[in-house]
């Protein structure tokens, strides 16, 4: 089952896919649906099944008329946090590394970056119940981070670099109680800016405090071990940039329990009803074969599984003066 937002009516509603030329109104947004369900003590399938309503609307038009919205948000931004691991994928040590690159004493002397992902790849997936090696974490923002699908993404003025990122998210709700519970996979784009990481591995911080998006589809249930997506960048008519990914369990060093404890252990991560959007890394990024993108420059993310590819374009917002703070 795979669910969109949407505005319908001057309201947010979440909507069921039925096909990629129309979806089904739900009687209320994905939020409220996934609350619903942790009140009740039941799936999130159920819930949805139970709000459905008859009304259906054309899935194209949606997209057209930028009706589109991140398929989870809370009612403040302030209440989702958007997070994220990296050096998470088998082959992410080497992009990263390559990016990172120095003159080294001896062959034998391992880059930050290396020690990060082979402590992934010999304690990131665990026996059930027990914890695995830490991964690296970054934080990106808020929700008012997070921009919605089919909409573009802002570059600010002071950024070194643009660049996609191609991974999967999962979107969770805190139950009241303090329970994380994870309301489904999303398509999404995490965003950074590699020049501004490549100079210096300690502004990793600053490099990932950018925009990102995910979605347009929400994926309930089961996520398959292996997938294949295609990432590209379009610019005008012409695709300057594509290459494919592979992401899902079987392409990674870390299991996903093992990211998701190594997030909620901190209790400030259980707040009572907030969402949290963690992105799980990627190891395919146009940056690393040498692209530089351009204002109007659209990325497109695709994965079958997921529907509707995510897809935004690039806008490069103008000089600003230096932020300056006054005394009270």
């Amino acid at each position: 089952m795979r669910l969109i937002q949407c505005e319908h009516h001057g309201r947010i509603h979440a909507a069921r896919v039925e096909s990629d030329r129309e979806v089904r109104l739900l009687d209320s947004d994905t939020y409220t649906l996934a609350r619903r369900a942790i009140s009740a003590g039941q799936s999130l399938a159920a819930a949805v099944q139970a709000a459905l309503t008859e009304t259906r609307l054309d899935y194209q038009r949606l997209v057209d008329e930028k009706r589109l919205l991140p398929p989870l948000t809370h009612p403040d931004p302030a209440h989702c946090l958007v997070t994220g691991t990296g050096l998470t994928h088998l082959g992410s040590a080497d992009t990263r590394s390559a990016m990172h690159a120095k003159a080294q004493a001896a062959e034998s002397e391992l880059t930050d970056s290396m020690r990060m992902f082979k402590l992934g790849v010999e304690g990131g997936k665990p026996a059930a119940g027990s914890v695995g090696a830490q991964p690296e974490w970054f934080y990106k923002g808020d929700g008012s981070c997070v921009v919605a699908p089919e909409t573009e993404i802002p570059v600010p003025p002071f950024a070194e670099d643009a660049g996609e990122e191609p991974e999967l998210a999962g979107l969770y709700v805190i139950g009241d109680d303090g329970q994380p519970w994870r309301v489904g996979y999303t398509i999404g784009n995490e965003f950074s800016d590699h020049v501004t990481e490549r100079f210096n591995y300690l502004w990793l911080a600053h490099s990932k405090l950018r925009a990102c998006s995910f979605g347009p589809e929400l994926l309930i249930g089961e996520l398959p071990k292996h997938l294949e997506g295609t990432s590209r960048i379009v610019r005008g008519n012409e695709t300057v940039w594509e290459k494919p990914f592979l992401t899902g369990e079987a392409n990674m060093a870390h299991s996903l329990a093992n990211l998701e404890h190594h997030h909620f252990k901190y209790p400030g991560f259980r707040r009572a009803g907030d969402v949290h959007v963690h992105f799980f890394g990627t190891a395919t990024l146009s940056f690393a074969d040498g692209v530089q993108t351009r204002d109007g420059d659209r990325f497109e993310i695709a994965l079958s599984e997921f529907g509707r590819p995510l897809r935004n374009p690039l806008r490069f917002e103008a000089d600003k003066p230096a932020i300056e703070v006054k005394s009270l």
